[in-house]
């Protein structure tokens, strides 16, 4: 059997100024890592994919017009927005779980891995935002994630948060947008902050470095967990990305 690609691209002429990205789309374990020696119910969880978010990101690619970068293969063989090298980028222990397949890994293994998945995916993204750029398209970039109501213990109030660096008017303004339902508790900079060089890889390198606007967009999986979640919430944030790039400098 064929092993998927490292990454797809959805509707590469989108004419929407928004690039859509979604790091964490896949739980796939390449057959020759032997599923990293995890059952098949951790490969379920949440520690091997953003449940939930290649769903909604596909629908909000159709929506805007957005081109969409999918990623073919596990945050827990490789975290594609991790910087190379740092200790999540490829974990030995996710949550409370110990990651077999990653304990130990040598130079070589870990830059095998950097090849044939991290660096295929993000040379694909940075080709796209040069085109763009030459060409002198308005370009923000969006990633699409989702996160856990609970994390170690502790409950998660939000409903949904945007995470962003140094687009700060940006990432205010949509997270502005999106609680403008007085129903939804959207946080800002959370679940957590992004942190360059440690935690991040898509907005600090993609966005910031380039000078353009970016954020990452989180909802809470449990609120993607059907068809009609899904679109719900892809028409949210179609209108909330709309209104805060009206109000992005």
């Amino acid at each position: 059997m064929s092993e998927p690609a490292p990454v797809t691209l959805l509707n590469a002429e989108g004419a929407s100024p928004f690039v859509l990205l979604c790091e964490h789309a896949s739980n796939h374990i390449p057959a020759r890592l032997g599923a990293l020696g995890l059952p098949p119910a951790e490969l379920s969880r949440h520690i091997a994919w953003d449940i939930g978010a290649a769903e909604l990101a596909r629908r909000l690619s159709a929506l805007l017009d957005a081109p969409l970068f999918l990623a073919g293969v596990s945050r827990l063989v490789i975290d594609l927005n991790r910087p190379p090298g740092v200790p999540t980028s490829i974990p030995e222990r996710s949550e409370d779980t110990a990651i077999p397949g990653n304990l130990g890994l040598g130079v070589e293994e870990r830059a095998a891995r950097e090849g044939a998945w991290f660096h295929p995916f993000h040379v694909a993204v940075a080709a796209l935002l040069d085109r763009r750029q030459a060409a002198g398209a308005p370009t923000l970039v969006v990633g699409v994630h989702s996160f856990t109501p609970r994390f170690q213990g502790v409950d998660r109030p939000w409903h949904a948060g945007v995470l962003f660096g140094e687009a700060e008017v940006f990432g205010r303004a949509l997270a502005a947008a999106i609680g403008a339902d007085p129903s939804l508790v959207v946080g800002e900079n959370e679940p957590y902050r992004i942190e360059p060089g440690v935690h991040d890889y898509t907005v600090p390198v993609h966005g910031d470095a380039r000078g353009l606007d970016a954020a990452l967009i989180e909802v809470r999986q449990d609120l993607l967990a059907d068809a009609a979640e899904i679109e719900a919430w892809a028409l949210r944030l179609a209108s909330a990305l709309g209104v805060a790039a009206g109000r992005s400098p």
